[in-house]
């Protein structure tokens, strides 16, 4: 595949953002995004989580075609990912003890989360190689941060908003994504290089 870097990291961030445009990772996106500073540092997990998933998909999926068992490609990703979120937790348990109890259940979460199964899949039907998977992970990470702290900062705003009443919580936080989400088809014309 002959794709610049720049328009896989586009395509990847902007274009088709994996949860304004593909609707994946949802979860987090709705249930970490309450306050910024858990925004971003949700997203810098889940970025971290997507770099190394994406270049161990790349050799997992070079060395299956190898030995000739494709078939096990979707196990062996969903075993890395459940690893490398595991070394993620484990560190940021250590590390962070405070931050460890704001992100709560999210955290393991990120093992299921379908936007990371998602990259693996998606870089390997693309046929991208090993520094175009980086960029594309790359990209993706970092539009999946910037997704949540998006929504993270209006919904900050909207605390000290007069809202009705009718429309507070949940509700009004599907109606910003879905706004959020509607703006982002503006960016469908950047990725065609």
């Amino acid at each position: 595949m002959n794709e610049s870097f720049g328009n896989i990291f586009i395509n990847a961030c902007l274009v088709n953002n994996f949860v304004l445009a593909y609707f994946l990772g949802i979860c987090p996106f709705l249930g970490v995004s309450g306050k910024m500073e858990t925004a971003t540092r949700m997203g810098g997990a889940v970025t971290f989580v997507m770099l190394i998933s994406s270049l161990c998909a790349f050799g997992i999926h070079a060395l299956l075609v190898a030995i000739d068992a494709p078939y096990l490609q979707l196990i062996s990703y969903i075993v890395v990912i459940a690893s490398t979120v595991q070394l993620v937790e484990m560190f940021i348990k250590k590390m962070s003890p405070a931050l460890f109890r704001s992100l709560g259940i999210f955290l393991p979460l990120i093992t299921t989360n379908c936007a990371i199964l998602g990259l693996a899949l998606f870089q390997t039907n693309k046929g991208y190689n090993l520094p175009q998977s980086f960029v594309y992970a790359l990209g993706a990470g970092l539009g999946f941060t910037l997704a949540l702290m998006l929504i993270a900062g209006l919904r900050e705003q909207m605390e000290f908003a007069e809202v009705p009443r009718m429309v507070k919580g949940t509700v009004l936080t599907l109606i910003i994504a879905g706004i959020l989400s509607l703006a982002f088809m503006g960016f469908a014309g950047l990725g065609n290089g």
